[in-house]
């Protein structure tokens, strides 16, 4: 006991910390995550990270995250930098450029928790945690058409990504079941993804097209709002002349004139179900992929609630 004593005040005083390497090479875990995320200023992906960092801290596990800035280069650095330091497992969000999942495929063949969150792989069969994208942009475009509207505009996200694939799909299946035909002149591609300054210029496009329609239903907050602020400038009114919805509800979603409609993202809790499924996949390394969708709802605000209802 004297010893001990003696040895934990050393400790202290001289603000020891065990080699977290060297226990890693006797115990063949570091105890540590490895997450790549394509956004960090998206609050979205803020809230995967906290889901993430909670959950890891309440397992005992510490969080090594790379953020890409969507660029594929990057996260093929970010994916080898983090098998270099022996990370127990990687979550993912991949970037809007990437297709080809090589890079990825050290985790796999060393039988390493691999899981994808948010935009489901394509090219592999993986452990996914998504959100039900279509469903939500379904019931999204549903609503603007219980709100009157017959020309609805899909202001889409970068073409090659999967949520902007099933956003559109949702989309279209509303138009369809409702009876409104398909135009292709009101889908607009926003490849910057979250970019207000790039769908304010395409919804200029539009107007100065001299297209008509009196719905919106943007692939994200982000694009309703630019969008939105195109509209103001040609004085549009704002829902009476064009209902407007977003998807992902940014916390600034109700802080803007007039407040923002938008589809409920749970990325809290998508974090959360990551670190989950990583557990599960790490004590039962045979386990076969599997996809997990959670379920998201409109959250209607004045910006799509016409007064009165048409």
């Amino acid at each position: 006991d004297a010893t001990i004593k003696k040895v934990t005040e050393l400790a202290e005083k001289y603000h020891y910390q065990p080699n977290s390497i060297a226990l890693s090479l006797r115990s063949s875990k570091t105890k540590t995550i490895g997450v790549i995320i394509p956004e960090i200023a998206h609050s979205f992906f803020a809230a995967i990270i906290s889901g993430i960092e909670d959950a890891a801290t309440e397992k005992g596990y510490n969080v090594m995250l790379c953020h890409t800035d969507e660029l594929y280069e990057r996260e093929v650095v970010d994916a080898k930098l983090l098998f270099s330091h022996r990370v127990d497992g990687l979550l993912v969000g991949v970037s809007k450029a990437t297709s080809n999942m090589d890079h990825f495929r050290p985790y796999i063949d060393r039988g390493l928790p691999l899981i994808f969150f948010d935009r489901e792989p394509e090219s592999i069969d993986a452990f996914t945690i998504l959100v039900d994208d279509q469903v939500g942009a379904f019931k999204a475009v549903a609503h603007l058409i219980d709100q009157g509207c017959q020309r609805i505009v899909h202001m889409a996200g970068p073409a090659g990504v999967s949520t902007t694939k099933k956003r559109l799909k949702g989309y279209q299946e509303a138009l369809a079941e409702n009876g409104l035909p398909q135009d292709p002149s009101l889908v607009v591609y926003c490849e910057g993804g979250i970019d207000i300054d790039e769908a304010e210029n395409n919804m200029s496009q539009l107007l100065a097209q001299g297209v008509h329609f009196d719905g919106l239903f943007a692939n994200n907050d982000a694009l309703a709002i630019g969008a939105v602020r195109a509209m103001k400038k040609a004085a549009i009114k704002i829902p009476q002349q064009v209902a407007v919805i977003g998807f992902s509800d940014w916390q600034i979603a109700s802080l803007i004139d007039p407040p923002l409609s938008s589809v409920i993202q749970p990325g809290y809790e998508m974090g959360q179900k990551a670190v989950e499924l990583f557990f599960q996949v790490q004590s039962n390394p045979e386990m076969p992929p599997k996809r997990i969708v959670l379920n998201t709802e409109p959250v209607v605000r004045e910006s799509s609630l016409r007064h009165p209802k048409l």
